[in-house]
């Protein structure tokens, strides 16, 4: 049995991560701390609050007294780092907040960890400290270069993916400088429930319903790598089970697909959800679909934002070769999924909205 805290949990990919820990481990401890920020919500833990095993604790990641007195009293041995600003546009508009989370934040939590698992020089207690980190400190790729790999050197170009690769430091420095027993991901773009409606396919998703346009950056021609937030899941569980100590292992999907392409993917999903279930026209009138019209027509090409990286890919051989990793949800598949939650999970997104 293990014992996990895991930072930034009420958030989109920490709170699927705990859905997934609970169901693959239900007898390991799970504390999840999140500072309940605009992405964070209660309600994405919902299907877990009442697990014997689990808790909830309302806090900072820079908190380090906070930390280290979790880290005690539930004695962690596993530390599962998803807290994170991590919105492009917002880093670009309002940097500051990226700063503090991201690498003070980071640096309280090895703070933490240093003084709790290491103390004892001479008997240092078994652990783990998992960090979760994003594709976006690798920069961007032309269209014939190599998918990134762990060697990419880093060249983050906007102050969110900046932030991510200071804390990237930093958890190298850590293992390497004190022996902290720990590992990263990096990952794609993830997708799939519970995710925040600022994002680009849960705001499409959301517009249509209401009868809004699609905002698209420039000719929507940016080429993303679309990983299904529960195959991120069985990634980083591969890596904290079995990965080695101080090593970095990319996780994707293989599916990369420009913006346009995967918006066409999702106005078509929408359409067909539609035809197969006309009730849904009374519960979304003011979606096109709704009243007959194709949900494609709806896409509307605004100015690019600054900096915006033209391509990421993801190279996850290593992790496929060394741990056995393999994505199960191909985009079509996961996209069809992801709009049929949205759909019955109005209650959810509705309220999140401007």
């Amino acid at each position: 049995m293990a014992n996990l805290l895991v930072t930034g949990g009420a958030g989109f990919i920490g709170a699927n991560f705990v859905h997934y820990w609970v169901k693959q481990y239900p007898s390991d401890t799970i504390v999840v701390l999140d500072a309940l920020t605009y992405a964070g919500n209660r309600a994405n833990l919902n299907i877990v609050a009442e697990h014997p095993n689990f808790s909830f604790v309302h806090g900072d990641i820079c908190d380090t007294t906070l930390i280290e007195q979790l880290m005690q009293t539930h004695a962690i041995d596993t530390v599962v780092h998803f807290a994170a600003e991590s919105h492009v546009d917002r880093s670009i508009t309002g940097p500051d907040a990226f700063i503090e989370t991201n690498i003070i934040g980071t640096y309280s939590l090895l703070k933490a960890a240093r003084k709790t698992w290491l103390s004892d020089t001479n008997n240092p207690q078994p652990h783990r400290f998992h960090h979760v980190s994003t594709d976006e400190v690798y920069g961007s790729l032309n269209a014939d270069d190599p998918a990134f790999s762990e060697t990419t050197a880093y060249a983050p170009n906007s102050p969110y993916s900046a932030s991510k690769a200071a804390s990237d430091h930093l958890v190298r420095a850590y293992h390497h400088t004190y022996g902290l027993n720990v590992t990263t991901s990096n990952c794609s773009n993830n997708y799939g429930p519970y995710h925040y409606p600022e994002k680009l396919l849960p705001l499409a998703i959301t517009n249509l319903l209401n009868g809004k346009a699609i905002p698209v950056y420039g000719k929507g021609d940016n080429i993303r790598d679309w990983l299904h937030v529960e195959d991120h899941a069985n990634g980083i569980d591969l890596v904290i089970k079995s990965g080695r100590n101080g090593e970095t292992y990319n996780i994707g999907g293989h599916n990369e697909l420009t913006n346009l392409q995967v918006l066409e993917l999702l106005c078509q999903a929408v359409d067909e959800c539609f035809s197969n279930a006309p009730a849904l026209s009374k519960q979304y009138p003011l979606c096109p679909a709704a009243n007959g019209k194709p949900c494609i027509d709806s896409l509307t090409f605004v100015t690019d934002r600054p900096g915006h990286d033209q391509r990421y890919g993801i190279d996850p051989s290593k992790l496929e070769n060394e741990l056995g990793y393999q994505a199960k949800h191909n985009v079509y598949q996961g996209i069809q999924s992801t709009v049929e939650w949205y759909l019955n999970n109005r209650e959810w997104w509705a309220p999140l909205l401007p």
